[in-house]
């Protein structure tokens, strides 16, 4: 497992991480015991690196991964979490310091520390990243010794351009995959000019590029690949990339003849992402321990050769660009 340095802070982090979304919630049942499994299987792996969010299971993360770390002892992980998505509504005006203060708060109490190694915006509305006293309220927190560091969690690449120009942003955390090629074009070039740690985040297509999804495949009611196909619940970027069903399906196939023997699509589709020298971690999530050991296994995989990179580019442009390249 290879380290890299989270941009400008002291921090040196896996390639690989551990998303622990599907530990919180929205992604059908997953017992608290299947959670702990996954995040202990992923640190047994080399995973340095934990992303939640306060509102994965309404502290249900945070709080699976208080009690592992707790337990195991040791040195620990770098642990990112996010806030502003517990607002109701969720809009910019909510973006007040009272609010950012009360979020980290609960953050702290959930993970059970007296500083938190990294807080994101958690894909604030655009209108936010245009108030320079969102960022100023942040700059309080860690001053106030709450917080060691600070970044933001993005839908759109014009966001995440926009975040950056703040000089004490130190991440922005990103969708990108095969799925999902636009950040290669100019952001990464920012991100490493301005030294910028950088998290991928739906590096799978939330599940799509594992390969293992069909059409005849079932999702609970309470997964978000049920309930969000179109949008409902939150930005349909979230869900599948942002790629029709259908259409994702079809270029999956045209992917899988690009897996090299012996590795799984899921892993490849990791490695893919790690091929780009701007990423800092990739965060793939895991509902069980098997999944968490298999996403680890990325880091072992030989470079992917030229053709192949070049492959992928010509599946993404002719059949998942259209849907997607100009929203996100």
């Amino acid at each position: 497992m290879r380290l890299h340095p989270f941009g400008r802070t002291s921090f040196t982090v896996s390639e690989v991480g551990f998303g622990a979304w599907q530990i919180g919630g929205s992604w059908g049942d997953v017992s608290e015991a299947e959670g702990r499994a996954a995040l202990e299987a992923a640190l047994d792996a080399g995973v340095t690196f934990i992303d939640t969010a306060d509102v994965y299971g309404d502290g249900r993360s945070e709080k699976i991964i208080s009690s592992v770390l707790k337990a195991r002892g040791g040195n620990r992980p770098m642990v990112a979490t996010k806030a502003g998505r517990r607002l109701n509504p969720h809009n910019a005006d909510g973006y007040t310091k009272a609010n950012l203060e009360a979020f980290v708060d609960r953050s702290l109490s959930n993970l059970g520390v007296d500083s938190l190694d990294l807080v994101q915006l958690h894909c604030p509305p655009t209108e936010a990243l245009y108030r320079p006293e969102v960022f100023g309220a942040l700059d309080d927190l860690r001053k106030a010794g709450k917080i060691r560091n600070y970044g933001v969690s993005v839908e759109k690449v014009e966001e995440a351009l926009k975040a950056i120009e703040y000089p004490d942003v130190v991440s922005i955390q990103i969708i990108y995959n095969i799925f999902r090629q636009r950040p290669a074009d100019l952001f990464f070039k920012e991100a490493r000019r301005r030294q910028i740690g950088v998290i991928v985040r739906v590096p799978l297509a939330s599940g799509l590029l594992s390969g293992k999804i069909t059409r005849d495949t079932a999702f609970a009611t309470d997964d978000h690949r049920n309930f969000n196909r179109h949008g409902e619940a939150f930005d349909v970027g979230e869900t599948f990339a942002g790629v029709p069903f259908e259409v994702g399906l079809q270029a999956v196939e045209e992917v899988r003849k690009l897996v090299p023997p012996g590795a799984s699509m899921a892993a490849f589709a990791l490695k893919w992402i790690l091929m780009n020298e701007a990423v800092t971690v990739v965060i793939p999530g895991a509902r069980n321990a098997e999944q968490a050991r298999a996403n680890a296994t990325a880091a072992d995989l030989a470079p992917l050769s030229a053709d192949v990179m070049t492959a992928t580019k010509e599946v993404y442009a002719r059949l998942i660009a259209p849907h997607v390249h100009q929203r996100w």
